[in-house]
Formats: C-alpha cells, structure tokens, sequence
C-alpha cells in the first residue's frame, strides 16, 4: 500500500478514499438506490413526528364595532399575527354576534380531507386560541364551549375586560380549553369581569386575573366615537393598552 504525506504530516492511505475512486459504473446504481428509498423513509419520519397544523387563532369585536374596523387592537392583531406567520398560522376576527361564521370558518380548516366531516384524528389535531374584548371576550368563551360540545379542543382562551351578554356565561371554562387568561379593569360605568374559573381544573389552567387601571396613565383612545370617550372610557382604555396587547401576542405566540 503505497501513502502519501498530507501537508499537515501523518500517512492517508489512497486506498481510503473508495467513494472518489468508485467507477461511475457502480456508482451509479447505488445513487438510484438511495433516490428510491428516501420517499419511503421520509415519509416514515413524518409519521413518526408529523408536521404540526397551522394554529388558528379567533378573535371577537366588542361592542357593535365591525371586524374590519383597525381602530380597534382585537382587528389589527389579526392582521399583524397573519402578515408575521402566514405559514404558522391562521387569523381572523369577527364581530361578536357573527360567532357561527367563526365557528364555520374553524371546522372547514380543520376539514383536512375537505369530505364536510369531522375524524376524531382531524378534532384532536385542532390547535386554536380564542381571544375578544368586552361582548367579544363573552363570545370567545361561548365560542370554546361550542367547540366542546363538538369534542374539539382550545389551546387557550383570552378575555379583555368581559361583558357578559345577557344570554351567555363569561365566568366559567369548559373543560376543553387548555388554559385560560383573563385582563380587566374595574373603573367607570362598564367593567369587566373580576375573575373567571374552570368547571375542571384538573384539565383547565387558570393563568390569572389581571387587574389593570388607567387613574395615573390615562391611554390615547383616539379614533374611537366621542361617547365612547366619555362614558366608557376606561373599558376602552383597556382595549388600547399596548402592554396588554403584547402580552396577548406572546400568550399566542408561545402556540407556534
């Protein structure tokens, strides 16, 4: 055997280089055999650790306010969210008394097979956050609890000053919601919700009640109508508040 002597010193035989000395001949038919394989063993790997869905992300309008009106954070998130991760996931918000389109738009993207039925393999892939201000946060739990009726999970539900309409229930987490948060505010003529809770904390974290006040830093609501300004205006002042708003961005991006 004959060596030869890299410029680093030490001894490399020729003979060890057997991919660069291979004829094409013969190496021809094993480069076929690996492009023939690798289908297989790529999809062998994606079934073992299957790509996750993309995370649908729901939010609710407060008020009479329309779903595209971007003066409003419960919009613009939306927006923001689905231009940062148009591949990771899916936004959209709707006004508080259209929740059957949400409910609708939810079970067509998780229709994978688009057959118009639901597997039980298609609900448990369901990774959504529900998310609303005021009449909205109201609708995000009862939206939750239509999806339980259903057996489909919620990786999170997220209230911002709740108002409880007069035929829903704002305070209680079905027990298919993973986690739940709730932000409020107790000034003024509207307020929301002090606390909420689980019907089963066993499969339901309840990650807080935050108290907000605006008394020493008031918050700019501009572009919201005048009365809104002087009779609501901390509930208003809430749904401006950026601090809030990042907190939430972070709660949903922690689902990616």
């Amino acid at each position: 055997m004959r060596d030869r002597t890299p410029p680093c010193g030490g001894t490399v035989p020729e003979e060890s280089n057997e991919w660069g000395r291979m004829p094409l001949a013969k190496l021809l038919p094993v480069l076929i055999l690996a492009a023939a394989l690798a289908p297989a063993q790529a999809a062998r790997a994606q079934a073992a650790h299957p790509p996750a869905k993309p995370l649908i992300v729901i939010g609710f309008m407060g008020g009479n306010v329309h779903a595209t009106n971007l003066v409003h954070r419960e919009a613009l998130l939306a927006q923001q969210l689905q231009q940062l991760y148009p591949q990771a996931l899916h936004a959209a918000v709707f006004a508080n008394h259209d929740a059957q389109n949400a409910l609708d738009t939810i079970l067509q993207l998780l229709d994978a097979n688009h057959d118009g039925n639901l597997t039980a393999a298609e609900k448990n892939a369901a990774r959504i956050v529900i998310y609303g201000h005021s009449w909205g946060a109201s609708e995000t739990v009862t939206l939750a609890r239509r999806l339980d009726q259903l057996g489909i999970p919620v990786l999170m539900t997220i209230q911002v000053d709740s108002v409880a309409k007069s035929d829903e229930d704002d305070a209680t987490i079905p027990p298919n919601v993973r986690e739940a948060i709730n932000f409020y505010q107790t000034d003024g003529l509207l307020h929301g919700r002090t606390a909420i809770a689980a019907i089963d904390p066993n499969r339901t974290t309840i990650l807080g009640n935050f108290l907000s006040s605006y008394r020493g830093h008031p918050i700019s609501c501009a572009g919201f109508p005048w009365f809104a300004r002087a009779f609501m205006k901390p509930h208003i002042e809430i749904e401006n508040d950026p601090a809030i708003w990042t907190k939430i961005e972070d709660l949903i991006r922690t689902k990616l």
